[in-house]
């Protein structure tokens, strides 16, 4: 049995950190769906910036858009829901077995959008409203300012992947958004039955620390913060305040953990997905993870629900001069800045193609 199979029949959502048009033609996304467990996907604009620039499978839709007088971000969305809507339907089968727990893809707003709360809730409405799949999660920063967003997206009935979550504080704030969002509907008399993620980046904290802690604490931090984090979510969802909500028809708000892909390249190449299998959570990887996963034949431990080690661990940490809190806010900056980087690479790259085509048109 595959690896990938093992960590699905634990319990834990497999997805695909990655979306291109190639993925979604050649039969290789259907494929990962049947044969790799893989039973969701997300994208971000560096996934779509690296599609586009690195292929020619968007050259014929980009033309044709281009007759339309589409241009800059109007003719991306308009590619990036074609792709979304054609994995969306991939996974619908998956969704509708699962009643609406699994078979999820995701779409972020504009990452220019991170600090104005207004736009990205107008935002988060117009793209699910255009994409009319139940199985699209909109992406939505959990910044300060996009907490509100969240909030009111959820109160109008808008599925949301919380992202650019970093630590336990960034979740617990993310999943009371959530929960307040879910509470105003059920006093509206509203469905509650909205879903959602909290994604959780776990390899950008050891990349971060890699060169200012002893060898003996390497690639030990994401995978604590993980830990303290679940123990949380645990927490939570046991809670009397969760509990009322399970009972008016809530679908709980699933950890997802993010940025799975190990960047030290000393480290085993699934050190983020064998340490954080859990039941009833989500793990996204990218391509070359995925495959990693399915060649190897064995898996670790659970998570512990107690959080195991994390605290003894992150105190190694703490004397070592790391400050887990201001780390925390300072990856979540930086995590926004460059999502606004590869964003803005994204608009050129479709501009600088937009162009090229246009040329060649005349």
């Amino acid at each position: 049995m595959k690896a990938t199979e093992m960590l699905h029949n634990l319990g834990q959502s497999l997805w695909l950190d990655n979306i291109t048009r190639d993925l979604l033609t050649s039969g290789t996304l259907k494929r990962y769906i049947d044969e790799l467990s893989v039973t969701g996907l997300t994208s971000n604009p560096t996934i779509f910036d690296n599609a586009i620039k690195n292929s020619t499978a968007y050259d014929a839709a980009v033309r044709e858009k281009l007759t339309q007088g589409k241009s800059g971000e109007g003719l991306f969305f308009e590619l990036a829901l074609e792709d979304l809507t054609r994995a969306a339907d991939l996974f619908r089968p998956i969704y509708d077995r699962t009643d609406g727990v699994d078979g999820w893809v995701s779409l972020e707003v504009s990452p220019l959008l991170a600090y104005d709360t207004a736009s990205t809730l107008a935002a988060a409405k117009d793209l699910h409203a255009r994409a009319g799949r139940p199985n699209l999660l909109i992406k939505i920063p959990g910044t300060k300012e996009g907490l509100p967003a969240i909030e009111e997206a959820i109160f109008a009935g808008i599925p949301i992947n919380v992202t650019l979550l970093f630590s336990r504080e960034h979740y617990v704030a993310a999943a009371e958004a959530f929960l307040r969002g879910i509470e105003r509907r059920i006093d509206a008399g509203l469905k509650p039955g909205v879903g959602s993620v909290a994604s959780v980046f776990i390899s950008r904290w050891d990349a971060a620390v890699s060169s200012k802690v002893p060898d003996a604490l390497r690639n030990q931090l994401g995978i604590a913060i993980a830990k303290r984090t679940y123990k949380a979510a645990r927490g939570l969802l046991s809670s009397p305040r969760w509990h009322r909500v399970y009972n008016a028809g809530v679908r709980p708000q699933r950890l997802l953990w993010a940025s799975t892909g190990t960047k030290d390249p000393h480290a085993s190449d699934v050190l983020y997905i064998k340490s954080l299998a859990a039941p009833f959570t989500v793990n996204t990887m990218p391509e070359g993870t995925l495959k990693a996963l399915a060649d190897h034949g064995e898996l670790s431990s659970i998570l512990p629900a107690d959080g195991g080690d994390c605290e003894e661990v992150l105190a190694k940490f703490a004397q070592a001069g790391i400050d887990v809190d201001a780390l925390a806010a300072q990856l979540q900056d930086e995590g926004a800045k460059s999502f606004v980087k590869s964003w803005n690479d994204l608009m050129q790259v479709i501009t600088s193609k937009s162009a090229v085509l246009k040329k060649a048109a005349g």
